[in-house]
């Protein structure tokens, strides 16, 4: 009897094992679910994040072109403005030169005694302006101001001397240029334009604020200028 038990008990444990097993396999087959499904859950989380992120970038890059194109339709007119004052200040140079070559009064009072030498240099001082030399330009419009400090161009020879002097980033000059154009020559027809180059030789040194005080003087001073029409468009003013 003694020897039975022993095999009984192997039996017992024989039939109980397969029900044993099965439910350890259950218990895995839950527990590979559950990390599948956190994992499944982690990374909707994630590509939701993702998404989410992404759209804000959109529509930052959104806000930032449409800014971008704005800045560029203002340059873009700034740039036509500033031309058509150019060629429109080119065409009254040329009329002046004329009017001195046929003996004519030159329309600015203070005529030197060498007219041919003056209009000669002068002209030489805006080719190289013209020709991006702007350093140049400037030495040779200091030069011509000196010999001819109370000649027919001197408003128009310190306006384009502040201009080549902003270019080559010699700002002290630039403003002084500028400023004698404003304090002698208001009413000159460069003095609009002086007064947004001196705004420009202010805002290239960082000091916003004293050049949109310019910007403001001079839709004051002279509403109806081309110049005046470019501030009020950097002022934000319609």
């Amino acid at each position: 009897m003694k020897r039975l038990l022993p095999l009984a008990a192997i039996l017992i444990l024989s039939s109980a094992g397969p029900a044993q097993a099965g439910l350890f396999d259950d218990a895995e087959a839950r527990r590979q679910i559950t990390n599948i499904r956190q994992d499944l859950e982690g990374r909707l989380e994630t590509t939701s994040r993702g998404q989410l992120e992404l759209a804000n970038q959109n529509e930052q890059l959104r806000a930032e072109v449409a800014r971008l194109r704005g800045q560029i339709e203002l340059l873009v007119n700034e740039v036509e403005t500033l031309k058509q004052r150019q060629r429109d200040f080119y065409v009254d140079l040329d009329t002046r030169l004329r009017q001195m070559e046929s003996g004519a009064p030159p329309a600015a009072a203070g005529a030197s005694a060498d007219p041919a030498a003056e209009s000669a240099e002068y002209e030489a001082a805006l080719n190289l302006l013209k020709d991006g030399k702007h350093r140049e330009a400037l030495t040779a419009f200091d030069a011509f101001l000196a010999r001819f400090p109370a000649g027919n161009f001197s408003a128009g020879a310190h306006f384009w001397a502040g201009n080549a002097a902003l270019q080559a980033k010699d700002i002290n000059a630039a403003t002084k240029h500028f400023e004698t154009v404003l304090n002698k020559w208001p009413n000159e027809n460069v003095a609009p334009d002086a007064m947004l180059g001196l705004a420009n030789s202010q805002q290239s040194i960082g000091d916003a604020a004293t050049s949109r005080r310019t910007l403001q003087a001079l839709t004051e001073r002279y509403p109806q200028s081309n110049a005046a029409q470019v501030a009020k468009q950097r002022l934000g003013k319609r």
